[in-house]
């Protein structure tokens, strides 16, 4: 992998912030988008802006291909057995709610179990809260070890034949941990649950293969793997979807509708109500291209590599706190942190002056805060226009950061 010409790629990193050249290492909360991308939606604009399905003139035919050519697309990219098993949403948040209003809200009844981690997004948990709170179901969490990882002891300890729902993230975006989350939903499945897969943080860095991980949804968003804001998608087992009902209603997901009565579209449209998101949709089918070319399993090494890279830097400096895995093996490419009693918010307002983009507070991850006993942390993460020269920075910049607080070391 050429990192000169993948950065070449991406126009926004061609700049200076406050007199420095950019670092951009929030990744984890959105990536860059390649000129790929960036063109391909505007070409759509530009050229064949028009509504999907609905029209036979050529803009509208011309539309409709590229919108469910993009679906193809994901189809392929995460390996799923069809295309109606492909719903477009918004991101990973609407179809993590998608699952929860529609399949758990119809199938969990009192005394029936959701079990889900400490280290999930509020995504996934506040979803899992509420339809609890409807249906009378409990919700579970499995423990942590201490370095932040899961043990399928603790799995298999707190999954029981009454557990219909288990809820895991594939990579969590504080501790950066990697979940074996085939092994746990072949758990799941001895029990009779369904396994949900929260993939936000892991389809953009690493292959995806629904089929082998045997999971029954996964979520992703497109803004994180270099597409559009506003487009991420659902995959769902094809016999769950189509016995699940839609939870927006409107034009293009209906079938026929009567004065007191109506009836759906076949899959995957019947989620799909009103107006789609199709420039968005095109764009992350060009970022999907964009990516393959590149090869995830590079991106993977890559970023493996600059992990194990700054674990070791960031290790070196004095007050420093890492938090989740130490072994980078164990990790995807991010690295969350605190600097003595120096507050987050601080320590990313000083890298800012220096010109590196961090992030900075609960990362919407409460309760795994008050697991690690903090109230926020600094979150540095990677992507595949980043290099050891971007860490290196970072780490001169915390450097600044200890002397302008020097009073708390």
């Amino acid at each position: 992998m050429n990192i000169k010409d993948i950065r070449n790629q991406f126009p926004i990193l061609d700049q200076e912030v406050n007199g420095k050249p950019l670092v951009y290492l929030d990744s984890s909360a959105t990536s860059q988008k390649p000129i790929q991308v960036i063109e391909a939606v505007e070409r759509y604009y530009r050229e064949y802006n028009s509504n999907v399905h609905r029209g036979v003139h050529t803009l509208g035919t011309k539309a409709t291909d590229a919108y469910e050519g993009a679906r193809e697309k994901v189809r392929k990219f995460i390996n799923a057995k069809s295309m109606q098993e492909v719903i477009f949403t918004r991101g990973t948040t609407t179809s993590l709610n998608t699952v929860a209003a529609s399949y758990a809200a119809a199938n969990l009844k009192e005394g029936d179990e959701i079990a889900i981690t400490y280290m999930e997004h509020h995504s996934n948990i506040i979803p899992w809260q509420q339809v609890a709170k409807r249906t009378g179901a409990q919700l579970k969490y499995i423990p942590l070890q201490k370095d932040g990882t899961i043990s399928l002891d603790d799995v298999r300890a707190t999954v029981t034949d009454n557990t219909k729902i288990v809820s895991v993230v594939q990579v969590s975006n504080v501790l950066g941990t990697i979940n074996p989350v085939k092994e746990i939903a072949a758990i799941a499945h001895q029990h009779g649950a369904i396994m949900v897969v929260d993939g936000a943080q892991s389809a953009p860095h690493m292959k995806i293969d629904v089929q082998d991980l045997d999971c029954d949804f996964f979520a992703f968003s497109g803004h994180k793997m270099c597409a559009p804001t506003g487009i991420g998608v659902l995959y769902g087992k094809k016999h769950l979807l189509e016995n699940m009902e839609p939870i927006e209603f409107g034009g293009e997901m209906i079938d026929f509708v009567h004065l007191y009565e109506s009836t759906w579209k076949e899959l995957p449209w019947k989620f799909e109500g009103g107006t789609p998101i199709i420039a968005g949709a095109i764009g992350l089918g060009t970022a999907i291209d964009f990516l393959n070319d590149v090869g995830l399993d590079v991106i993977t090494e890559y970023e493996h590599n600059l992990s194990a890279y700054a674990l070791e830097k960031l290790s070196a400096v004095e007050g420093i706190t890492i938090y989740g895995p130490h072994d980078a093996s164990k990790r995807a490419g991010l690295v969350t942190f605190n600097l003595a009693d120096v507050h987050p918010h601080d320590v990313a307002t000083v890298l800012d002056a220096e010109g590196i983009a961090v992030r900075a507070g609960h990362h919407c991850a409460q309760p795994l805060m008050r697991w690690l006993e903090v109230t926020a942390t600094a979150r540095a993460s990677f992507y595949l226009y980043n290099t050891e020269e971007d860490i290196d920075k970072l780490v001169e910049g915390l450097v600044k950061t200890k002397e302008y607080f020097s009073d708390v070391f």
